[in-house]
């Protein structure tokens, strides 16, 4: 029996197009009985590498292809209804001479071609074509397309172009498909072959693994064009023959055409790609001509820095560690790699682009703190080298390098010259359908009601790496639907059907790939909003050996340095940070809990955890980055109580003390781990750091053998010791086996100690400059968040709670950003609706250059050249930027137009030059020619309701101050959430990594949960249901952001009254929390917001003595929870002050009287 291979084969990787997944063809190819396969996605190479590992894995040979689309002219055409049609062509590499071409071809479709799709054309395809295999195509094919048109002359003259160029390895496709047309097709293509002697090739064009895989590739489509599988005219292929054939099928099907069966396993005979893993490939870095070596070059650049970081006379200690580094970034092949780096990062800090002090495990390195790459002394804070370079696992060293995000841009351009603008590329990545959202998709295209998907997506626990498998283990709810429920069970298996497929490719938000040739040599190029990206992901870049590295965009950095330049323009000062990060002010801030702007210490949970610490060294912040985090936060009480009683850790064996007792007996770090195998059972720390990553990993296997040489140690075959173990230097079996038992279960959540130690000195800075430059540092923060409607309120209401005013914008004084005058911060021009920064830089460049505007006319007339328009100057206008002119702002806008009409028209007759007729004649004279030039219709100015709602409808928040800013207290009483509250919400269903951000706390909300919310409305939105019931789309705003509240028809008829806009509200209803959009509020009853009785427990401590008052704080922190329905007030004398809620009960209650007496408890009604 003939053997048969299939040479035409879409994946996941053509998007929502193909369902074949990488991982399953080369099996099925197995199974099958088939000795090789090909890949020929739509136009893109994708899937390619992982492919031919996935072959190899099988020990299938992969045959790397691609269906290029083929432009119908010239690749630079693009005009509608002629080039937005193009043939499809299969190419397959015979040769890694042919992949490159191939690479080269697919790239020019998307940086050249592309329009509608990534086109080639016939000039490029005839200068690539050495090492590749061509097939005419499926139906989509131009020979296939002139064949059924009835062109036979037009099919014959493409055959014969391609036979031209390809040779002996161009061949005509035909298919066994099911198709109608395909069969007339093979009939016409089999007569033109035979004809033009041009052999035959057998294919199925499988979109899909198997037959019955076909309803599911028809879902898939529906999701890619937006269809319901309802939709009559959604996109479908009539037939279900599209999947990978057995050779027996294939055979059976083209009996009489043999030589086509035979021709797939002749071409994949000739395929012989092969590509090499693990070598590395850096760019050239040329040195200066003086030193002989890169080496040499390096080595000066360590020495000078060891002088610089740490005097005249380094101790014996760095300079060991600094040639130990040195010996084996040489040996393992990086010298140059480390050149790079600290290259763009010289410049970068040369042209004052602020660089973080590191990330990421690099900083461990002496050599890297050296020579300027990190700035946290590695030696000081116990950071190893191995665990960012280790000589006994060969990978690719790793720097990840924070810019400043506005100027991070200009080091990528810097790169880019400096090694070529084509050996520069950005990475590309993949969306992947989600568990919840393919059931979400999976229910929308088979018409099931979005409560219901809702509902089940819902089921899917909201965790990193979830599937609906693991979700059907986890949840018994969702099992026992899929069990007894058709519909449900249906869905879910078309959903996992498609689980995890790539979606769609974007680019990689810091990902940069750097290459000794141009890079469209080693990957092919992907293009999407005018940026060249590789088509292959991170990962395998790195697989083969290419130099990634992440140039990251830190907000943060661009905060710490415009308060630098704050205060220096301010002050006059240049800020020094303090070297030993160990100011008492500073870590003031964190002990009483004013965080807010303190980088990664801002969520309420790390306030928290940082108030009851009370921390007072860089220690304690690292510790606090690193434990702040699901899993270790177990370790945080075991912390907080080591830190307060110093001396009291609990060590499972003394050996540990000297490795734990910086944290206070908790193991904490990776770092610790490495320390750990390697001072109580002799490991190098190369194999120390392969331990702990097998037990992070859970490498089972691994971490058996590991255990007996830990405990006892190992020897070599000629019985040398080459582990001692733990017995042998001294430790009884027992604690070396709970020891290692400790460490196997904290390696899953330990953390990288260098990591967090960059962190944390950006944290310190952070909290250096709002200690002591509060104003400066919150007018960067603010400006580092313009037009963020949801974060700049929460920022504003920390500049009143730290008494900073903020003043209103002023067309003399502001700039375009925010600004500091005499310790308050200025609003920014640039800030206001509808302004833009262009027409605001020029106001205040003609300001600086020419003078103070001394009158609303004068301003008109000096920016009349510089494209300010009139809607930026009515928004300048009712943001009250002229409020210190004469006129009031309603005059200004009843005449605004007019005034810039009469200079544009005096302008055009030549009156307003350099001397105008106004200028001409006495003061007097002047005066009057002024008011006959300039004529203001005057109005009293509005009223203040008014004022403060163009104010907000200008700059997004109130300045002058806040209708709700009087009654903040009573809100905050009859109210348990706010605006503040539902971003957070939003922010923890977001699948997005916030890399500024690493924690991510459990919500306390959940869906449904009853609320009650206030705020003043913006806007209400009426509709009608389908049902023709009335409904509305209220928004309210709280003293933070703003809130949707949906009415729906019950709730309207009740509230109707109160759903006026400007009315302060009180809305009570339930949470609606979605994945797929922000939180929004389902109102039970909206009512006028007034004062209200509630009950409340009052606590009377005037004369309870100082240990009851430290029990009865226990209690009420014990008792305060999710649940709480009651405000707890304590009373001295005849003051009162509010300490929140607690959940109280009869119990509870009785538990506070044995405390402090049963007359001093008691639940009063207060009115709020």
């Amino acid at each position: 029996m003939s053997d048969f291979v299939h040479l035409h084969i879409h994946s996941e990787f053509s998007l929502l197009d193909g369902a074949n997944r990488i991982k399953d063809l080369p099996i099925r190819a197995k199974e099958l009985g088939m000795k090789a396969i090909a890949l020929t996605d739509h136009g893109v190479m994708y899937g390619a590498i992982d492919f031919y590992k996935a072959c190899k894995k099988e020990g299938i040979k992969p045959i790397i292809g691609c269906e290029v689309y083929v432009a119908p002219r010239s690749r630079f055409d693009k005009e509608p209804n002629i080039d937005n049609r193009y043939n499809h062509l299969i190419l397959l590499a015979k040769n890694n001479q042919g992949y490159k071409n191939l690479s080269k071809l697919v790239s020019l479709g998307f940086v050249d071609g592309y329009y509608y799709k990534p086109r080639i054309d016939l000039e490029i395809l005839e200068k690539y074509s050495e090492g590749l295999i061509c097939l005419s195509a499926c139906l989509a094919g131009a020979v296939n397309q002139a064949l059924l048109n009835g062109q036979e002359e037009k099919a014959e003259e493409i055959a014969l172009w391609h036979k031209k160029v390809f040779g002996e390895d161009y061949y005509i496709e035909i298919q066994n498909n099911g198709i109608r047309e395909q069969v007339l097709a093979n009939q016409k293509l089999i007569k033109l072959a035979r004809k033009l002697d041009i052999p035959l090739v057998a294919t199925n064009d499988a979109h899909y693994l198997k037959k019955e895989d076909a309803y599911n590739h028809e879902v898939l489509l529906c999701i890619q064009t937006g269809k319901r599988m309802s939709d009559p005219d959604r996109m479908r292929f009539e037939t279900d023959e599209l999947y990978v054939k057995s050779p027996e099928e294939m055979i059976e099907y083209f009996n009489n055409f043999p030589d086509a069966i035979e021709n797939t396993v002749k071409i994949a005979d000739k395929c012989n790609v092969e590509f090499e893993f693990g070598h590395t490939i850096l760019p050239n870095y040329d040195v200066p001509k003086e030193f002989e070596t890169h080496y040499d070059y390096l080595k000066k650049l360590c020495d000078d820095g060891l002088i610089e970081r740490y005097g005249e006379s380094p101790s014996k200690e760095i300079l060991d560690r600094a040639e130990y580094e040195l010996g084996v970034i040489k040996k393992m092949g990086y010298v140059d790699y480390y050149l790079i780096v600290w290259d763009f990062i010289h410049y970068a800090k040369s042209v004052g682009i602020p660089v973080g002090p590191g990330r990421g495990s690099g900083a461990g390195s002496i050599l890297a703190y050296s020579i300027g790459i990190t700035d946290i002394d590695p030696i000081k804070y116990g950071l190893i080298f191995e665990r960012f370079l280790n000589p006994e696992r060969v990978s690719m060293p790793d720097f990840d390098v924070d810019f400043c995000y506005e100027r991070r841009q200009e080091v990528i351009d810097y790169v880019s010259r400096k090694y070529g603008h084509d050996h520069v590329s950005q990475i590309i990545t993949f969306g992947t359908m989600s568990a919840r959202m393919v059931i979400r998709d999976v229910s929308r295209v088979l018409d099931i009601p979005y409560a219901q998907a809702d509902s089940l997506a819902k089921m899917i626990p909201n965790e990193l790496h979830i599937t609906i498998k693991k979700a059907l283990e986890q949840n018994k709810e969702l099992k026992e639907q899929y069990e007894n429920d058709e519909q449900v069970k249906n869905i879910l298996d078309i959903a996992m059907g498609l689980e995890g497929m790539p979606r769609q490719a974007s680019t990689h938000a810091c990902g940069i790939v750097i290459t000794k040739d141009p890079v469209d040599t080693y990957v092919p190029l992907y293009v999407r909003d005018n940026q060249i990206s590789t088509q292959y992901i991170m990962t395998t870049l790195e697989e083969l050996g290419l130099l990634k590295m992440d140039f990251l965009g830190l907000r943060t950095l661009t905060v710490i340095q415009d308060t630098i330049n704050l205060v220096k323009q301010n002050r006059g000062i240049d800020v020094e940070f303090d070297k030993e990060m160990a100011d008492p002010k500073v870590y003031k801030l964190w002990q009483e809990g004013k965080s807010c702007g303190i980088f990664q210490f801002e969520s309420q949970g790390m306030t928290n955890f940082m108030k009851e610490l009370k921390p007072d060294c860089l220690e304690d912040i690292i510790a606090g980055v690193s434990l702040y985090r699901p899993g270790p936060m177990d370790q945080i009480p075991r912390y907080i109580k080591g830190k307060q009683n110093p001396g009291h850790n609990e060590y499972t064996h003394p050996s540990l003390e000297p490795i734990l007792n910086v944290t206070y007996g908790c193991m904490v770090y990776q770092e610790q781990v490495m320390q750990i195998v390697r001072d109580l059972a002799g490991y190098s720390l190369g194999r120390a750091d392969l331990v702990r990553r097998a037990m992070g990993k859970k490498k089972l296997d691994v971490m058996a053998k590991e255990r007996e040489v830990f405990i006892h140690g190992q020897e070599d075959e000629n019985g040398n010791v080459v582990v001692p173990g733990c017995v042998r230097n001294g430790i009884d079996e027992k604690s070396a086996d709970k020891i290692f038992d400790e460490m196997a279960e904290f390696a899953k959540y330990a953390f990288n100690k260098s990591h967090a130690a960059c962190y944390a000195v950006v944290a310190y800075r952070t909290a250096y400059l709002k200690a002591y430059y509060p104003a400066e540092f919150m007018a960067a923060t603010l400006n580092s968040f313009l037009g963020n409607l949801d974060k700049i309120p929460q920022y504003i209401d920390e500049c009143k709670t730290l008494g900073i005013e903020i003043l209103k914008p002023d067309i003399n004084k502001s700039s375009t950003k925010f600004t500091v005058e005499d310790g308050k911060i200025r609003f920014g021009l640039g800030s206001i609706k509808n302004v833009g920064t262009v027409p605001v830089d020029n106001i205040v460049k003609e300001r600086k250059e020419n003078g103070e505007y001394k009158s609303f006319t004068d301003f008109c007339e000096r920016i009349a050249d510089e494209a300010v328009n009139k809607k930026c100057v009515e928004s300048l206008i009712k943001a009250g930027v002229f409020d210190n002119f004469e006129q009031t702002r309603s005059t200004l806008l009843a005449s605004f137009e007019n005034i810039i009409d009469v200079i544009q028209s005096s302008k055009k007759k030549g009156f307003a030059g350099q001397v105008s007729m106004f200028d001409l004649g006495s003061s007097e004279d002047k005066e009057e020619m002024e008011e006959i030039k300039y004529k203001f219709e005057e109005h009293e100015e509005l009223s203040s309701k008014e004022l403060l709602s163009i104010e907000k409808e200008m700059l997004g928040i109130y300045i002058s101050g806040h209708p709700l800013e009087k009654i903040r207290h009573q809100i905050e009483m009859q109210t348990n959430i706010n605006t503040i509250e539902m971003k957070k919400i939003d922010e923890q269903n977001s699948s997005q990594f916030d890399t500024e951000n690493m924690t991510r706390e459990k919500s306390k909300y959940v869906d449904g949960q009853k609320v009650k919310y206030a705020g003043i409305i913006t806007s209400v939105k009426k509709k009608y249901t389908k049902n023709n019931k009335i409904m509305a789309f209220v928004t309210i705003e709280d003293l933070y952001g703003q809130a949707e509240v949906i009415v729906f028809e019950n709730a309207y008829i009740n509230s109707g009254s109160s759903l006026v806009e400007e009315n302060i509200v009180i809305v009570e209803g339930r949470l609606s929390i979605r994945e797929d959009e922000e939180t929004k509020i389902v109102a039970n009853e909206i009512k006028e917001f007034g004062d209200q009785k509630q009950k409340v427990l009052m606590l009377d401590i005037t004369e309870t003595p100082e240990e009851e008052k430290a029990k009865l704080r226990g209690a009420i922190k014990y008792f305060k929870g999710d649940r709480n329905n009651i405000n707890v007030f304590v009373k001295v004398g005849e003051d009162n002050a509010s300490c929140g809620a607690i959940y109280c009960n009869d119990e509870i209650l009785k538990v506070f009287e044995d405390i402090i007496g049963k007359t001093n408890v008691r639940v009063e009604e207060k009115v709020f």
